[in-house]
């Protein structure tokens, strides 16, 4: 089957309209053939078409390319995934002995790591990764190394990153181009702002409310911290040249071996379960997200700026990849809605609901109780009149900006023991899914959201 693209095309327009999301660049590889489309405008004040050739920020889809990257090094037999990150890194530590001493990059691709965030500003600088390797010395541990999967949004790739700029003697930029980028032929792909022709990017842009329609983002690009985890930048076609690889045993469109074909498999199914399995999905592999739709297995990776958006997913089974790029956001159910489209018109499975509540479960509400959180993230969750509420407190001046309320109400609806979904608040929201697990100590001792990982506090 192929795709109607006049249809999918005006179908983009009409939900990119109703999500007031500014454009979206998407493209499809099925059966080693690209199609390529592009809706809506770069900037809602400038007013510039999007095009196939608009580059966008890919976020955490940058950590699908590091691990890539860092497979290149296993298979020279440099490195080995499960020995400790200090054998290629002496004097590496944190706060615990023993994760400064057992952890490994399979932890680090895998994110059960479990070291906080904590590596204060190590600056803009080419250094910036030594610098946060130096920061962490006094890095707490969020949960014990292994005990659970708890997403590292930018030191765990940095940790990798640095490793490779150790063995390569460069940096971590410098290496991507010549490990990557060059040798798929890629060259509108970048991993710093400062490499990109600005005339061809996208601008982010925030919501505050439909009326009002998207706003240019304050905040045009991440930290330099964030770069081995989320500061790519491409296209819809080079998105897919990576998705390419994954699907042809670790060859590029050219046909050039960029990592081997143990590689590929090792990163598809070496995977570890993921608290939270509805949301995106029940398993984590080595730099991609493990997802059951309807029994076949499918692999995506996602990312979110401040503003922009990427979501690609791998179907190995229907030698397909779709990849879509945009400038607001997220929302799932816009992402979920353009997709199902394509995979329909292809004549293949589609992405698969949200489960319902059951309404059988008679649960112990007070096991859930208490305050979880990390810096900068709190949630507290409290029972009333037979139901599980989660109030979420955001930063007063995200709140401001964002013209919300800094302690926002859920109702948290029962799928199981441990899994809830968790119904928007207002209409710029999708329904959530939260994890609330743990129960050694007779109380949960974690919750788990949009891959986050945040501990009992109280």
């Amino acid at each position: 089957m192929t795709l109607d693209l006049p249809r999918i095309q005006a179908r983009v327009a009409e939900l990119l309209a109703e999500y007031a999301i500014p454009s979206a660049a998407i493209g499809v590889l099925h059966d080693g053939e690209l199609t390529e489309l592009a809706v809506g405008v770069k900037n809602v004040e400038t007013r510039e078409p999007a095009t196939t050739d608009t580059v966008y920020q890919c976020g955490s889809m940058t950590k699908t390319w590091t691990a890539l990257a860092f497979m290149q090094l296993v298979d020279e037999g440099k490195v080995d995934l499960d020995e400790p990150v200090r054998t290629y890194l002496p004097g590496f530590a944190v706060a615990d002995p023993e994760a400064s001493a057992k952890v490994t990059p399979r932890h680090l691709l895998y994110h059960t790591n479990g070291i906080e965030e904590a590596y204060g500003d190590p600056g803009e600088d080419e250094d910036v990764y030594a610098r946060m390797v130096e920061n962490i010395a006094d890095a707490p541990q969020v949960f014990p190394l292994g005990h659970t999967h708890g997403y590292s949004a930018a030191l765990g790739y940095a940790l990798l990153a640095r490793i490779l700029e150790v063995h390569d003697g460069a940096h971590w930029d410098d290496i991507m181009r010549h490990r990557l980028f060059e040798p798929m032929g890629l060259t509108s792909t970048n991993s710093w702002h400062e490499q990109v022709d600005e005339a061809r990017t996208a601008t982010g842009h925030l919501l505050r409310s439909l009326e009002e329609g998207p706003l240019v983002t304050p905040v045009r690009y991440l930290p330099r911290a964030f770069g081995p985890g989320g500061n790519i930048t491409s296209t819809a076609r080079e998105v897919l040249a990576m998705a390419h690889v994954l699907l042809n045993k670790g060859t590029a469109p050219s046909g050039k071996r960029i990592v081997s074909a143990e590689s590929i498999r090792e990163m598809l199914c070496s995977r570890v379960p993921v608290p939270d399995p509805h949301m995106f999905g029940p398993a984590w592999a080595l730099g991609l997200i493990v997802c059951d739709w309807h029994g076949e297995t499918v692999y995506a990776t996602d990312g979110s700026t401040i503003g922009q958006n990427a979501r690609l997913r791998i179907l190995p089974d229907s030698n397909t990849a779709i990849a879509m790029l945009t400038n607001g956001g997220p929302r799932e159910d816009f992402s979920h809605t353009v997709f199902n489209e394509i995979l329909t018109d292809l004549g293949l499975v589609t992405i698969p609901d949200l489960p319902a509540p059951d309404t059988t479960l008679n649960l112990d509400l007070s096991k859930y109780e208490g305050v979880y959180g990390r810096p900068g993230a709190r949630y507290e969750v409290s029972a009333e009149d037979g139901k599980l509420y989660l109030t979420l407190v955001l930063d007063p001046m995200q709140a401001e900006f964002l013209q919300k309320p800094d302690r926002i109400r859920y109702e948290l609806l029962p799928v199981s023991e441990t899994h809830f979904l968790m119904p928007p608040a207002d209409p710029l929201e999708d329904t959530q899914t939260v994890a609330i697990y743990d129960f050694t100590n007779g109380t949960a001792q974690y919750l788990h959201t949009n891959c986050r990982v945040n501990p009992r506090q109280r």
